[in-house]
């Protein structure tokens, strides 16, 4: 991490004293996987310049709101190595990067050459508050510092431009008669049939005119360099979905439930789905979990409790957490101003956010094979 003419003038004790402190981070277990560094793909950079030793830690997946646990972590980690000849009095100074993987994708159009991956949020039926959860995952990978896209493939009833407050009869902006430029807002770059449709277009879709409208608004938008491209997919598990899966080279994908027993048997058909066409379910999301009463503060389970949690456990696949049924979820999407982006520092905000970073870790995992050390 320094310059490289400073890699020749390292005596070898500093050089085998830096290699501690490499073998120091690479013990650290990374609080979102539960996994030691070394046991990952994550890359671990040490240098030395004029008295400070350079630490950095990048890892495959966003996670800004970690780096102060981070940071406590690896000074406690290197102190006893710190304290000893021939670093005493030497200070560290650490730093933790991102860097998304790429997923191997020779079919993908020009306009998703620049999108590292893409992953589906889907719901084996609608009403379980999966567009609201898309978009909350969406805006928690950018607070924690990704670049991130998000497609509305609901063709169905696109909820969008609504939810993310763009202005109502705003159209994308089309380059070269034939690509559609994304609309920003709230620091993504957004698309949507919602955008395209007028009031009075109703969306009376057949399978393969709504498969064909989907790759169309996928394959034509310019969506430039992004971490994550998040698609909110319709609910069910037809042609859209298989089309989606087939067409695009998905990292993975994210199941909405509720604790409803009919919901769960429909995200269990969401999982088998995706298992047959070989896209890897990152984890599962259990929405309306829990109802705290706005006058006595009484917690109560009214769904039922811990169907999402059993579902996992038995297909294997990762529990990414429990929303509450918060009125204030719904009240901040309907208004155009998701929760992530309304209220930051809300419990509910803090929990898109750690399902957001486990997620696309997940994700990171999937594409792994063993980690990178350099000293310089």
């Amino acid at each position: 991490m320094t310059d490289d003419h400073h890699e020749h003038d390292l005596s070898p004790e500093l050089t085998e004293a830096l290699e501690g402190i490499a073998e120091a981070l690479g013990r650290l277990v990374d609080p979102v996987t539960g996994m030691p560094l070394d046991e990952t793909e994550a890359e671990i950079e040490v240098g030395y310049d004029d008295g400070t030793v350079f630490a950095g830690v990048t890892l495959g997946y966003p996670c800004g709101g970690l780096a102060g646990q981070w940071e406590e972590m690896a000074q406690e980690a290197c102190r006893p190595l710190m304290e000893k000849a021939p670093l005493v009095g030497s200070e560290l100074q650490f730093d933790l990067f991102f860097e998304a993987a790429g997923t191997e994708a020779p079919d993908h159009s020009e306009t998703l050459a620049g999108v590292k991956q893409i992953i589906a949020v889907a719901s084996g039926k609608g009403g379980v508050g999966k567009s609201t959860t898309a978009v909350n995952l969406a805006l928690a990978l950018v607070a924690e510092g990704a670049r991130v896209g998000i497609l509305d493939a609901d063709i169905y009833g696109p909820s969008m431009p609504l939810m993310l407050g763009v202005k109502e009869g705003t159209r994308p902006e089309v380059e070269e008669q034939k690509f559609f430029v994304p609309i920003e807002a709230h620091g993504l770059k957004t698309m949507s049939l919602g955008y395209l449709m007028t009031e009075d277009t109703p969306a009376v879709w057949r399978g393969p005119m709504a498969g064909g409208a989907l790759q169309q608004i996928l394959g034509q938008t310019r969506w430039g360099d992004l971490d994550y491209l998040i698609v909110d997919m319709p609910p069910g598990t037809g042609d859209i979905q298989l089309t989606l899966s087939q067409k695009a080279t998905l990292a993975g994908a994210i199941i909405v439930t509720t604790p409803q027993d009919l919901a769960l048997l429909d995200a269990i058909k969401g999982v088998e789905m995706f298992r047959k066409v070989e896209v890897p379910v990152l984890g599962i999301v259990e929405n309306m979990a829990i109802h705290t009463c706005s006058s006595c503060g009484h917690k109560e389970h009214i769904f039922g409790a811990g169907g999402g949690e059993k579902m996992a456990e038995s297909y294997g696949v990762c529990m990414l957490g429990s929303l509450p049924l918060a009125m204030s979820i719904r009240e901040q999407a309907d208004s155009g101003n998701p929760t992530v982006a309304a209220d930051p520092d809300s419990d509910e905000s803090l929990i898109y956010r750690a399902m957001a970073r486990r997620a696309t870790a997940e994700a990171w995992l999937n594409a792994d094979d063993g980690p990178e050390i350099e000293i310089v």
